[in-house]
């Protein structure tokens, strides 16, 4: 078991590794910071002073040393554009997007996994063409045209939520259900695909011949033994969930690290712009080692396999 999770967290730190190095070489090869820094008014005596200020005049190697250290410690800079720590101006919008992101999977789970088992347990009936069509229309309406499509209706027609902004659960409705309508129709057609692999087999012929009612058979036995693509799925979920976060909260003025992305990109201030995709990395790669460590656990014979 330890050998088995040293191997994972060893893979995940190679991972974070390889992100880091690519988002300091990329950012070197777009090119000079400061020409995106300073007003075209700036003289070369400006240019080689901010130069100076933001360590580009030394050696390539000697930037990427330090940059490497500053990772390990957890410290993305500071921005020359807003005057202040990357850290404190990212940590501000995190309990946002962690509050959009959570309330979105709230959605995708609580209603997507009950719509893929009852997908399952009535295929070929006319209930499951119905949930399917409303699986599909789901996954295939881009995240910002139902943000538009809710605010229109809820908020504008029926002045039932706030059309934007936070402070109250209402608030968190239409923008959770806008994030999480794809990520409801991807569980809805996992479930029903796992489900229906799963009655297929001899064990669920042989509980039905001894009797056993389909609640008992659904607690006990199909939904637990259909926890590995739905574990495998949820680590996917989270980075579409972190995504699809930039067009939700700049629909919704949400004010999280997708909207803050966007403020960044277009006020160039591209430090904190390079600290909100290593922590969406970070996380993407927090996420999979999750969803490793839970699958030893739910299925032993998966950490077999990985010794």
């Amino acid at each position: 078991m330890l050998r088995f999770f040293l191997h994972r967290g060893g893979q995940a730190l190679i991972a974070a590794f390889g992100v880091v190095t690519l988002v300091f070489f990329i950012q070197r090869l777009t090119g000079d910071a400061t020409a995106l820094l300073l007003p075209v008014t700036a003289t070369q005596a400006d240019i080689e002073a901010m130069r100076v200020s933001l360590g580009l005049d030394r050696a390539l190697w000697v930037q990427y040393l330090e940059f490497l250290g500053d990772m390990v410690r957890l410290d993305f800079g500071r921005s020359f554009v807003q005057n202040a720590s990357t850290w404190d101006i990212i940590s501000s919008r995190i309990p946002q997007t962690l509050q959009l992101a959570a309330g979105a999977l709230a959605v995708a789970l609580l209603i997507g996994l009950p719509l893929g088992l009852i997908m399952a347990l009535t295929r070929g009936k006319a209930v499951s063409r119905w949930i399917m069509g409303f699986v599909l229309a789901c996954q295939s309406m881009p995240t910002f045209w139902s943000g538009i499509i809710l605010i229109l209706v809820f908020g504008v027609w029926l002045r039932w939520l706030p059309s934007s902004g936070t402070g109250t659960l209402a608030h968190l409705v239409m923008p959770s259900v806008a994030l999480g309508l794809l990520s409801l129709a991807t569980y809805a057609r996992i479930t029903r695909s796992a489900i229906v692999d799963e009655l297929s087999k001899d064990y669920v012929r042989s509980a039905r011949a001894r009797g056993v009612g389909t609640g008992r058979m659904v607690s006990n036995h199909l939904m637990r033994n259909s926890l590995i693509p739905i574990i495998s799925i949820t680590a996917l979920e989270i980075s579409q969930l972190l995504g699809g976060a930039v067009i939700v909260e700049t629909v919704f003025a949400w004010p999280g690290l997708g909207l803050l992305t966007v403020q960044s990109i277009a006020a160039r201030d591209f430090i904190v712009v390079q600290a909100v995709v290593l922590i969406g990395a970070f996380v993407t790669i927090a996420a999979n080692l999750a969803a490793d460590i839970l699958y030893s656990i739910v299925d032993p014979r998966v950490r077999l396999a990985g010794k």
